[in-house]
């Protein structure tokens, strides 16, 4: 059994905004010297696009941001939750569907909205990160700024669970700059 930490990134089809968080996050994680301690991967909720690359939107605005993509987009299993710290959902609707896959009570857990991490997200603030899919690359910037933001506060969270020695499904961190707001089951 792997001793890694396991994030996995989950969209509608992984071609768009799941494959972007994996991207951003795993060089967060490199930046940060935690590539020995952290996995990361990505899925979608559907198999439409499985084998498919990432769209080519999606690769222009990783490209532009610093960020490297070599991608083939999956579908997420429920036999995943038993090798996964750590499922991001992108949107609500996602995070529905990943509990609901979730073979038990502990796996359901592991699932959080990614911009529950975001720092000066509100409790009435919706926390979906937009699907871009049918609109044009602006939708694609703004994805990634919102991704940027929320794997920034996903950081501190991992980082706090692989050095604590207990890791568990990273937490965000409630306060009035970080309140912890998710959409329940």
């Amino acid at each position: 059994m792997s001793t890694s930490y396991r994030v996995c990134f989950v969209c509608t089809g992984n071609i768009c905004r799941s494959p972007m968080a994996e991207s951003v996050f795993r060089a967060r994680i490199t930046e940060n010297g935690l590539d020995a301690l952290v996995e990361v991967d990505s899925a979608g909720t559907g198999g439409w696009h499985e084998g498919d690359g990432a769209d080519p939107r999606t690769l222009a605005v990783l490209r532009s941001g610093g960020y490297p993509s070599a991608h083939t987009a999956r579908q997420f299993r429920a036999s995943w939750f038993a090798r996964r710290d750590l499922v991001i959902a992108l949107d609500a609707g996602h995070l529905r569907e990943l509990r609901r896959l979730a073979p038990t009570a502990k796996d359901a857990a592991k699932v959080r909205l990614l911009r529950s991490y975001s720092c000066g997200t509100g409790p009435a603030t919706d926390l979906d990160v937009p699907d871009p899919y049918y609109g044009g690359s602006a939708g694609f910037e703004e994805c990634l700024e919102m991704i940027e933001t929320a794997c920034d506060g996903l950081l501190e969270a991992v980082r706090a669970e692989v050095t604590s020695g207990t890791p568990g499904p990273a937490e965000p961190r409630p306060g009035p700059h970080h309140p912890h707001h998710e959409e329940s089951a």
